[in-house]
Protein backbone atom coordinates (compact mmCIF):
# COMPACT_ATOMS: atom_id res chain seq x y z
CA UNK A 1 0.00 0.00 0.00
CA UNK A 2 1.59 3.44 -1.00
CA UNK A 3 1.41 6.05 1.22
CA UNK A 4 -1.25 9.27 -0.21
CA UNK A 5 -0.17 12.83 -0.32
CA UNK A 6 -2.09 14.52 2.21
CA UNK A 7 -2.69 17.96 -0.27
CA UNK A 8 -4.29 15.37 -2.69
CA UNK A 9 -6.57 13.78 -0.32
CA UNK A 10 -7.57 17.25 0.63
CA UNK A 11 -7.86 18.31 -3.01
CA UNK A 12 -10.20 15.46 -3.92
CA UNK A 13 -11.94 15.54 -0.73
CA UNK A 14 -12.94 19.59 -1.90
CA UNK A 15 -13.95 18.27 -5.81
CA UNK A 16 -15.92 15.81 -3.95
CA UNK A 17 -18.15 18.00 -2.18
CA UNK A 18 -17.57 20.53 -4.90
CA UNK A 19 -19.67 17.67 -7.37
CA UNK A 20 -21.86 17.35 -4.61
CA UNK A 21 -22.99 20.83 -4.10
CA UNK A 22 -23.43 21.27 -8.10
CA UNK A 23 -25.18 17.81 -8.47
CA UNK A 24 -27.94 19.38 -5.67
CA UNK A 25 -28.28 22.45 -6.74
CA UNK A 26 -28.56 21.34 -10.76
CA UNK A 27 -31.52 18.67 -9.32
CA UNK A 28 -33.36 21.74 -7.46
CA UNK A 29 -33.08 23.74 -10.20
CA UNK A 30 -34.42 21.05 -12.50
CA UNK A 31 -36.88 20.15 -10.57
CA UNK A 32 -38.44 23.77 -10.05
CA UNK A 33 -37.78 24.60 -13.88
CA UNK A 34 -39.46 21.52 -15.05
CA UNK A 35 -42.65 21.69 -12.65
CA UNK A 36 -42.78 25.45 -13.63
CA UNK A 37 -41.92 26.40 -16.70
CA UNK A 38 -41.56 23.32 -18.79
CA UNK A 39 -37.64 23.87 -19.22
CA UNK A 40 -34.66 21.90 -18.56
CA UNK A 41 -31.86 23.49 -16.66
CA UNK A 42 -29.93 23.56 -19.77
CA UNK A 43 -32.50 25.26 -22.04
CA UNK A 44 -33.03 27.95 -19.41
CA UNK A 45 -29.10 28.28 -19.38
CA UNK A 46 -29.44 28.39 -23.09
CA UNK A 47 -31.77 31.04 -23.66
CA UNK A 48 -30.48 32.75 -20.79
CA UNK A 49 -26.67 33.07 -22.71
CA UNK A 50 -28.37 33.69 -26.24
CA UNK A 51 -30.91 36.35 -24.35
CA UNK A 52 -27.89 38.56 -23.62
CA UNK A 53 -26.58 38.77 -27.34
CA UNK A 54 -27.11 41.95 -28.69
CA UNK A 55 -26.63 43.76 -32.25
CA UNK A 56 -23.34 44.78 -33.72
CA UNK A 57 -19.06 43.67 -33.50
CA UNK A 58 -18.92 40.85 -31.39
CA UNK A 59 -22.47 40.64 -30.30
CA UNK A 60 -23.62 37.24 -31.60
CA UNK A 61 -22.17 34.03 -30.23
CA UNK A 62 -21.12 31.10 -32.88
CA UNK A 63 -22.12 27.79 -31.86
CA UNK A 64 -19.00 26.70 -30.49
CA UNK A 65 -19.25 29.70 -28.36
CA UNK A 66 -22.66 28.99 -27.26
CA UNK A 67 -21.62 24.98 -26.89
CA UNK A 68 -18.90 26.11 -24.43
CA UNK A 69 -21.14 28.83 -22.27
CA UNK A 70 -23.83 26.33 -21.89
CA UNK A 71 -21.19 23.32 -21.25
CA UNK A 72 -21.97 21.02 -23.82
CA UNK A 73 -20.94 19.46 -26.88
CA UNK A 74 -21.62 21.33 -30.60
CA UNK A 75 -23.88 18.10 -31.43
CA UNK A 76 -25.84 18.18 -27.62
CA UNK A 77 -25.99 21.96 -28.38
CA UNK A 78 -27.62 21.52 -31.70
CA UNK A 79 -30.29 19.45 -30.42
CA UNK A 80 -30.89 21.33 -27.70
CA UNK A 81 -31.29 24.80 -30.09
CA UNK A 82 -33.60 22.69 -32.36
CA UNK A 83 -35.45 21.46 -29.54
CA UNK A 84 -36.05 24.82 -28.44
CA UNK A 85 -36.43 26.39 -32.03
CA UNK A 86 -39.54 23.51 -32.57
CA UNK A 87 -41.34 25.70 -29.39
CA UNK A 88 -40.76 28.74 -31.37
CA UNK A 89 -38.57 29.79 -28.53
CA UNK A 90 -35.40 29.94 -31.02
CA UNK A 91 -35.06 31.05 -34.54
CA UNK A 92 -31.81 30.60 -36.50
CA UNK A 93 -30.61 32.64 -39.06
CA UNK A 94 -26.75 32.66 -41.86
CA UNK A 95 -24.21 35.39 -40.67
CA UNK A 96 -24.88 37.74 -43.38
CA UNK A 97 -20.89 37.92 -43.65
CA UNK A 98 -19.85 34.72 -43.47
CA UNK A 99 -22.12 32.26 -45.04
CA UNK A 100 -21.22 29.06 -42.92
CA UNK A 101 -22.65 30.74 -40.00
CA UNK A 102 -25.04 30.24 -38.32
CA UNK A 103 -26.67 32.52 -35.56
CA UNK A 104 -29.50 32.00 -32.96
CA UNK A 105 -31.63 34.26 -31.32
CA UNK A 106 -33.90 34.29 -29.15
CA UNK A 107 -37.98 34.65 -30.10
CA UNK A 108 -40.25 37.09 -28.24
CA UNK A 109 -42.04 34.15 -26.59
CA UNK A 110 -38.78 32.68 -25.47
CA UNK A 111 -37.80 36.08 -24.00
CA UNK A 112 -41.25 36.16 -22.19
CA UNK A 113 -40.73 32.57 -20.40
CA UNK A 114 -37.08 33.22 -19.94
CA UNK A 115 -38.66 36.82 -17.88
CA UNK A 116 -41.08 34.39 -16.31
CA UNK A 117 -38.87 31.51 -15.17
CA UNK A 118 -36.27 34.00 -13.76
CA UNK A 119 -37.89 34.26 -10.42
CA UNK A 120 -37.92 31.09 -10.22
CA UNK A 121 -34.68 29.79 -11.18
CA UNK A 122 -33.39 32.31 -8.54
CA UNK A 123 -35.59 31.18 -5.88
CA UNK A 124 -35.04 27.76 -6.36
CA UNK A 125 -31.10 28.84 -6.68
CA UNK A 126 -31.57 30.31 -3.02
CA UNK A 127 -33.15 27.52 -1.63
CA UNK A 128 -30.32 24.93 -2.37
CA UNK A 129 -27.48 26.65 -1.43
CA UNK A 130 -29.36 27.61 1.63
CA UNK A 131 -30.06 23.73 2.00
CA UNK A 132 -26.44 23.13 1.21
CA UNK A 133 -25.17 25.57 3.72
CA UNK A 134 -26.59 23.94 6.86
CA UNK A 135 -24.11 20.82 5.86
CA UNK A 136 -20.88 21.09 7.26
CA UNK A 137 -19.01 19.30 4.08
CA UNK A 138 -20.70 21.78 2.13
CA UNK A 139 -21.20 25.27 4.24
CA UNK A 140 -17.74 26.20 2.74
CA UNK A 141 -18.10 26.23 -0.78
CA UNK A 142 -21.85 27.80 -0.30
CA UNK A 143 -20.35 30.76 1.25
CA UNK A 144 -17.67 30.79 -1.87
CA UNK A 145 -20.19 30.96 -4.18
CA UNK A 146 -22.36 33.70 -2.59
CA UNK A 147 -18.57 35.40 -2.08
CA UNK A 148 -18.86 35.46 1.52
CA UNK A 149 -16.19 32.96 1.95
CA UNK A 150 -12.60 33.32 2.51
CA UNK A 151 -10.45 31.68 -0.86
CA UNK A 152 -6.87 31.02 -0.42
CA UNK A 153 -3.99 31.55 -3.17
CA UNK A 154 -5.12 28.17 -4.90
CA UNK A 155 -8.90 29.85 -5.17
CA UNK A 156 -10.25 27.08 -2.89
CA UNK A 157 -11.46 27.69 0.38
CA UNK A 158 -8.97 28.23 3.36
Amino acid sequence: MTATDPALTALSQRWCALSLLHGRIESHLERALESGHGLSVREYSLLDVLSRQHSGPGGHLQMKQVADAVVLSQSATTRLVTRLEDRGLLTRYLCATDRRGIYTDVTEAGLKLLEEARPTNDSALREALDEAATNPELAPLVQVVEGTGVVNGAGVPA
